[in-house]
């Protein structure tokens, strides 16, 4: 065993012996005083002596008790339960020496209470030798010093050796316990690193599990809206071809509704032509590195917010930005990223209706990577929208403001440049954008 794993054993086989230990006071405390009983059958005649010796030997056990509730009985649990278990040892060998030394039938007394170590409480297999040895001794001072002055050599070393088998046959158990408590530590340590690692599995399954549905569904859209391009491209230019002829006919010049409803016309048909041709830039995609060229992303964002300035008028744009800002990357497509993710934050500030309005735009250099954020003070995403900001049509807006695939074609973006665009947000507080782009070499 390492030397944390033996660590963490002793920290919790300490718990163990603390609550074993607390268990056993207990135990001590009813036999010794249950007893008085054997006194009165046996030797009368010592029974108020012997009951104010077992009285002692409880109060002193009840004390220890307490203190194993104590941060100083936890760290001498060990010592405080050898002195409790010997308490009724000497109480024991007392008696015996008060009677009748090797004939008395407290003897048996010591046994039960060197099986009951070695079967129940978690002590070492040191502590258990001594303990025997321990409790050996008191029984040969007892009957050395018995009263009677009478000393049966052949009994003595009989019962002797019946307290050395008992004190043996202790240790084994001992020794068998602490092994059995070693492997079953063991094989809780594992199955809690196994269902750590478990957890840590579950979550990479579900986090790839998110990302392939998610390409499920950018894919399907893009199959879907490259199907329908050509179908509403033509038709679209046709009509804006026609309305803007329309327009220069001396009947819409002198007509001023003809003229505002031919504006009308024209202006929802440019709608939907930006509407197809968000679809396109969607569907048409493709992985590769043909049009990847190094660039300044400091000279890309500053472009961005010249071209989202009508949307981020009189909100604050702060950029923090390293001095050196070379990127690998389609130039185009980032600024389109950079626009849609700062017209999201300045229509999340306008509607949390902040006193200073603010976006900030940092960037991080790690390694071979850039890292980008874009973060708001804004109202913030509600935790059951986080997982599905990048959905294609997926929107919190109100109908007519937005088609929902700005996130989503940025999405695509960011990931055809090696990297992953994600989200975090404290609903009324604030959101944050992040992404990550390759450096040249």
């Amino acid at each position: 065993m390492n030397a944390p794993a033996a660590q963490d054993y002793q920290e919790e086989l300490a718990d163990f012996r603390v609550t074993y230990s607390r268990a056993g006071c207990i135990t001590s405390i009813v036999l010794v005083l249950g007893g008085v009983g054997l006194d009165l059958s046996s030797y009368p005649a010592y029974w108020r002596e012997f009951l104010a010796a077992r009285v002692g030997v409880a109060l002193a056990t009840a004390f220890i008790f307490g203190l194993l509730f104590t941060g100083f009985g936890r760290r001498h649990v060990r010592v405080l339960t050898m002195v409790w278990l010997l308490l009724p040892q000497a109480m024991i060998a007392g008696m015996i020496q008060q009677t009748d030394g090797v004939e008395s039938i407290y003897f048996v007394g010591l046994h039960l209470a060197l099986y009951a170590v070695g079967i129940i409480l978690p002590i070492s297999f040191f502590e258990s030798v001594s303990f025997g040895l321990v409790t050996l001794g008191l029984y040969l001072l007892a009957c050395v010093f018995n009263a009677n002055d009478v000393m049966h050599t052949g009994m003595l070393t009989t019962n002797a050796l019946f307290i050395l088998f008992s004190a043996a046959a202790a240790a084994v158990c001992t020794w068998f316990n602490e092994r059995a408590r070693l492997r079953l530590f063991s094989l809780q340590r594992e199955v809690r690193a196994k269902n750590a690692s478990l957890v840590e599995i579950n979550q990479t399954l579900t986090e790839v599990k998110g990302q392939l549905v998610h390409r499920e569904k950018m894919a399907a859209i893009g199959t879907l809206s490259a199907g329908l391009l050509h179908e509403l491209n033509n038709p679209v230019n046709f009509s804006l071809m026609a309305i803007d002829m329309g327009r220069q006919l001396p009947a819409a010049q002198q007509d001023p509704m003809l003229a505002e409803s031919l504006a009308d016309a024209r202006e929802g048909l440019v709608r939907i032509q930006n509407i197809v041709t968000d679809l396109k830039t969607f569907a048409y995609q493709k992985p590769g590195g043909d049009s990847l060229r190094p660039f300044l992303f400091e000279n890309a964002v500053r472009s961005a917010v010249r071209l989202a300035g009508f949307d981020l008028k009189d909100v604050a744009v702060r950029l923090d930005l390293p001095q050196d800002t070379h990127v690998l990357g389609d130039e185009p497509a980032l600024i389109g990223v950079m626009i849609n993710l700062l017209s999201n934050a300045a229509h999340a500030v306008r509607v949390a209706q902040r006193d200073k309005p603010e976006v900030v735009v940092k960037a991080v250099i790690e390694g071979d990577r850039m890292h980008v954020t874009v973060r708001d003070n804004g109202q913030g995403i509600l935790p059951e929208n986080l997982e599905r900001v990048f959905e294609p049509f997926f929107t919190t807006r109100d109908v007519g403001s937005g088609l929902g695939l700005g996130l989503s074609i940025s999405y695509g973006i960011v990931q055809r440049h090696g990297g992953t665009l994600s989200v975090r947000s404290e609903h009324g507080a604030w959101t944050e954008f992040h992404f990550d782009l390759g450096r040249p070499v």
